[in-house]
């Protein structure tokens, strides 16, 4: 199995594909044992795809006690891409991933030849997305109900749909939807809660697409919004489904490849 070792982390990653290379940078709790994994997306045999478990998370683990900030992150990733000797290549972060992927952006920006945004926000005034750290100080039973809401702001009223995501979120996906949170999951929590790059993406002269849900709970349009308007020249894509939405509609992923495919 590929590990990276770096001063602050030892990343497991994985990498599969001859086309452009693609930076995959995944969400809260993730772990590439989770299935559906970005290797499954529809078109990803198009792309040579570089996905990571964060430090701390799935096979992931840090050499640091030091609290990690979203900075160290970006840094983790810009370390992995450059171990596996890419120069240029694109990235698409989704949901924490995404606001990791913005700090890329902004530190490494010249390197980047396509950006793709899914389920994120800026963070700051007015763009934040739905603060996670708290709904983790709640008793599991109220987390878990909350979250659901949350995935998807139809599942208050729509039963078929809230008892779906109830079964998606009993399996382990790292949310601790029914348990204690691990220890890296509260310092990817903590990041997520201080992230805030409102006053820094103009500096970003890079393709953008943004790609939100349109009953994302999570991440919601309005602040999907904002991150385009904030970023020069950015594309907003809105899909039929919540912050999963590049599971419940079949348009996502074939917009987001055919974004992607257009930097070649």
């Amino acid at each position: 199995m590929p590990f990276a070792e770096f001063d602050d982390a030892v990343l497991f990653y994985e990498i599969e594909g001859r086309g452009p290379p693609v930076l995959v940078i995944g969400g809260t709790g993730g772990d590439l044992r989770q299935a559906p994994g970005p290797f499954a997306w529809p078109g990803a045999d198009r792309f040579s795809l570089l996905a990571f478990d964060h430090r701390d998370l799935g096979r992931s683990s840090s050499r640091s006690s030091r609290r990690p900030e979203m900075a160290d992150f970006a840094r983790d990733a810009l370390a992995l891409v450059d171990h596996v000797g890419w120069e240029g290549f694109s990235v698409l972060g989704i949901s924490f991933g995404g606001m990791v992927a913005q700090e890329v952006a902004l530190s490494a920006g010249g390197r980047i030849r396509r950006l793709v945004l899914a389920g994120t926000s800026t963070g700051g005034e007015g763009s934040r997305s739905y603060p996670l750290h708290e709904l983790y100080a709640l008793p599991a039973a109220s987390r878990a109900q909350r979250l659901l809401e949350l995935l998807d702001t139809r599942a208050c009223h729509q039963p078929e749909l809230a008892a779906a995501i109830a079964r998606y979120l009993f399996l382990d996906r790292g949310l601790a939807a029914h348990g204690a949170p691990s220890a890296g999951l509260l310092r990817q929590l903590e990041a997520r809660r201080r992230h805030d790059t409102s006053s820094r993406l103009g500096q970003l002269r890079v393709p953008t697409l943004v790609a939100a849900g349109r009953f994302d709970g999570i991440a919601s349009p309005a602040a999907a919004s904002k991150l385009a308007r904030s970023i020069p020249d950015a594309q907003l894509a809105v899909f039929e489904g919540g912050h999963g939405f590049l599971v419940q509609d079949a348009a996502a992923w074939s917009s987001i490849a055919a974004f992607l495919s257009a930097g070649r």
